[in-house]
C-alpha cells in the first residue's frame, strides 16, 4: 500500500494533486505537508508543519507514517526567488537533497517538479529539445536546474527512483497564484471576473507554454505510475500541452466576457519570460511513457471561467 507524503502541499498544484491522490489511494495514505499549518483545518488529510531544510525533521516524519512514496512540491517560485535568492537556493536545493537521501535511505520513489525556468537566453526559443542549454537567469531556474543534477546523480549513483517533469506555466483555479513569471494567465481570469481590467506584467506578444491544472496532474500521475523501464530520463522530461500569448488569452476570455480590458506594464518579470521558450519539444515524454495533453485554450478558458464563478458562490453562500 502506497504511504504518500507531498511537501508544498497547499500551492497551486499540490491543492489539487492531493485530492487526485487521495481519489486514488485513500485519504488515510495521504499526508500533506507545508511550513506552517493551514488556517483551515477542514481537511480529511493529515497534515504536518514540515521545513524541507531540516534533514532530522524530514526522515522522522517518513519513518513515522512509514512513507514509500514522495511528491516534493515544496519551493520558492520564480518572481518569489528573485526577492529571496538566499531562501529561494535553501529550500530548493537543500530541500530537495534532504529528499534524495532520505530516499537513499528509505527506499522511495520520489517525484520533482522541475520547470522551463531552467532555460535561459541561448536555449532555442523554439520547439525547445529535451537536451538542450540551461543557462537560467533566475535563482529559481537556477535551484531548478541543480535540482536535475542531483535527481540524475541520485538515480545513477546510488539507484533512487526519481522522476521528473519540466512544467510549464500551470493554469489552476483552486489554490491563488504563488509568485510565479507565468502568474498572469491565473490573475487574468480572476480580473474579468471581477469586471476590473486587469494590468498585464507582461508585453501583449509574450508567448509562453501553459498547461491546464487537469492535464498538470495526469502528467505527474502517468510519469509516476509508468514502468520503471520506461523513463529513460532521470534529470527532468520536457512536458507541456500549448503555447499562448498573453494577447491571445485576453481575447479568449473576451468571447465570454467581451466587456473586459487589460493593459500592459511590464515588470522585472518580463526580462524573465523573455528568456524562456516559446514552444516546448516534449516527444520524448510523449514516446517514453506516453504523455498526451487534452486542453486547449478554448477549453481552459471556458472551464477556468465555470470553475471560478462556482468557486465564488460557493464562498458568498
Amino acid at each position: 500500500m502506497n504511504k504518500i507524503l507531498v511537501t508544498g502541499a497547499r500551492g497551486q498544484l499540490g491543492s489539487d494533486l492531493v485530492t487526485a491522490l487521495c481519489q486514488q489511494y485513500g485519504a488515510t495514505n495521504v499526508i500533506e505537508s507545508g511550513w506552517r499549518a493551514p488556517s483551515d483545518r477542514s481537511s480529511s488529510f493529515a497534515f504536518e508543519v514540515l521545513d524541507v531544510t531540516d534533514q532530522g525533521q524530514l526522515q522522522k516524519l517518513i519513518e513515522h507514517y512509514h512513507i514509500d512514496t514522495v511528491y516534493h512540491l515544496a519551493a520558492l517560485l520564480s518572481a518569489k526567488g528573485e526577492q529571496f535568492p538566499d531562501r529561494c537556493w535553501d529550500v530548493n536545493v537543500n530541500g530537495l537533497r534532504h529528499v534524495l537521501e532520505a530516499a537513499q535511505r528509505f527506499n522511495l520513489q520520489v517525484f520533482f517538479p522541475s520547470s522551463i525556468a531552467v532555460f535561459g537566453p541561448h536555449t532555442p526559443k523554439l520547439d525547445t529539445p529535451q537536451v538542450t542549454v540551461e543557462d537560467p537567469t533566475t535563482m529559481y531556474g537556477i535551484t531548478k536546474a541543480t535540482g536535475e543534477f542531483l535527481c540524475h546523480y541520485y538515480a545513477h549513483r546510488y539507484g533512487v527512483d526519481v522522476r521528473s517533469l519540466r512544467l510549464p506555466g500551470i493554469i489552476s483555479y483552486s489554490a491563488p497564484p504563488g509568485g510565479g513569471t507565468t502568474d498572469f494567465a491565473v490573475e487574468m481570469f480572476q480580473a474579468a471576473l471581477r469586471s476590473e481590467t486587469y494590468t498585464c506584467f507582461v508585453r501583449p506578444e509574450t508567448r509562453l507554454p501553459m498547461m491546464y491544472i487537469s492535464d498538470a496532474i495526469r502528467a505527474i500521475l502517468g510519469i509516476m505510475q509508468a514502468d520503471s523501464n520506461a523513463i529513460k530520463i532521470r534529470s527532468s522530461y520536457n512536458v507541456t500541452a500549448i503555447s499562448f500569448s498573453a494577447a491571445e488569452l485576453v481575447a479568449e476570455i473576451q468571447t465570454h466576457l467581451p466587456h473586459f480590458t487589460c493593459r500592459y506594464v511590464p515588470d522585472f518579470r518580463q526580462t524573465i519570460a523573455d528568456s524562456w521558450p516559446s514552444v516546448i519539444d516534449d516527444s520524448k515524454a510523449r514516446a517514453d511513457w506516453g504523455w498526451q495533453h487534452q486542453y486547449d485554450l478554448a477549453a481552459i478558458v471556458t472551464e477556468m471561467l465555470e470553475k471560478l464563478r462556482a468557486h465564488s458562490q460557493n464562498t458568498q453562500s
